[in-house]
């Protein structure tokens, strides 16, 4: 029997194992179950050599990158190259900005939680973000019972008095679309996770200018296992706090990794230039990649009359001068009619996704993944549009 598994969380992963999907002549791993973004192994595969990394055994033996910076284990080529491909893409601003390098943004969400609330233990900081918000946010938050912030559920119907973080991601995982903060009161901090803010899934409209910008290499360039995330922090004593809260929790972050990253996004840089030939820009190639499989899936939904995919308004992008609907990472499928629980309608046809309670809404809805691989991405498609009543 084959499986798909499309947009589960990494502990659901971990509890099904390792889970393939079978046919006449091969067996072929279906590794999609986190959004795991592998649709970016073809290009860089056909990118060659150019972003090997040949690494000495004798370099990086000490702690330091740079002891006189305040994030003193930031690789400077890694810091110039971040700042160069805002520039170039005009996605966010970075003059004035301090750079924190985090082992993915994961831990530079935590880190920014501990920074916001160290000085301040009088009362938890409640931690809200609008459903439908990203699901590991809920258990990010309360993993380790701190008294320092607790989560405080959906943003929409926050009313508790007191001091709160709201955590607004834009465009938002799951559902795609551009987010703004809803809570607006005072004594709120806020807290901008951007990291699908890039001209492959939406029109970049303006160069974000917020006190605390999270990024990461995972969905800027497809490589998720490099653990490479960085913020852009206006305030110096925020980001001196976040700083140490990485030194208390990791000690610095593997520079072997983000020389790694420093020549991705290097190369990346580059081929946006005007000298790049078209199918080398990756942005571009990675675009109409995008905009390939939300109109395979767009007419899979059509052709199966089951389901129903968010309409999305079209924006001008700087980047690409001109007008697009945005192309999340993840499509937020609704089921209707009869079907109240999608994910285990979807599972009864051998589609595994991830449940709309889990983003703290209905489980009508889903949420697939539109970074696996085109062979996984094709499967799914084809099962999904022959489903009928």
């Amino acid at each position: 029997m084959k499986k798909l598994l499309l947009g589960l969380p990494w502990p659901s992963c971990l509890r099904v194992g390792n889970i393939f999907e079978l046919d006449k002549t091969n067996i072929i791993n279906i590794p999609s179950c986190s959004g795991d973004p592998t649709m970016y192994e073809r290009y860089w595969q056909e990118m060659g050599d150019k972003t090997t990394v040949v690494i000495p055994g004798w370099q990086f033996t000490s702690y330091f990158s740079d002891a006189g910076n305040l994030c003193w284990f930031l690789e400077p080529e890694l810091a110039k190259e971040i700042s160069r491909l805002h520039k170039v893409v005009g996605n966010a601003i970075t003059e004035g900005r301090l750079i924190v390098v985090g082992t993915g943004s994961s831990q530079l969400f935590l880190a920014a939680l501990y920074a916001f609330t160290e000085n301040d233990a009088s009362e938890p900081f409640s931690v809200v973000s609008a459903a439908p918000y990203y699901s590991s946010y809920p258990a990010a938050t309360d993993c380790l019972k701190s008294g320092l912030y607790k989560w405080g559920g959906d943003a929409r119907n926050f009313t508790k008095t007191g001091p709160y973080i709201e955590l607004v991601t834009s465009p938002n995982n799951p559902d795609g679309f551009v987010r703004q903060s809803v809570v607006n009161r005072s004594g709120g901090i806020l807290v901008h996770d951007l990291a699908y803010y890039w001209p492959q899934y939406t029109p970049i409209t303006s160069a974000a200018d917020y006190e605390l910008m999270l990024f990461t290499v995972s969905k800027s360039t497809g490589h998720a296992g490099m653990r490479i995330g960085w913020a852009l922090v206006k305030d110096p004593s925020i980001a001196k706090k976040m700083v140490k809260y990485i030194e208390l929790s990791t000690i610095g972050v593997s520079k072997d990794s983000q020389l790694r990253a420093a020549k991705v996004l290097k190369v990346v840089s580059n081929s946006c230039g005007t000298a790049a030939r078209p199918r080398e820009n990756f942005f571009a190639y990675c675009h109409l990649l995008m905009a390939e499989r939300w109109k395979l899936l767009r007419e899979a939904v059509k052709q199966s009359g089951m389901f129903s995919l968010p309409e999305f308004e079209p924006g001008f992008c700087n980047f690409f001068q001109r007008l697009f609907e945005p192309l999340p990472a993840f499509a937020w499928l609704k089921c209707e009619g009869s079907v109240e629980d999608c994910e285990s309608f979807l599972k009864s046809h051998n589609i595994w996704t991830r449940s709309g309670r889990h983003f703290g809404v209905s489980p009508s809805y889903v949420r697939v993944s539109m970074l696996d691989r085109d062979r996984t991405f094709g499967c799914f498609v084809k099962r999904l549009s022959q489903i009928h009543l």
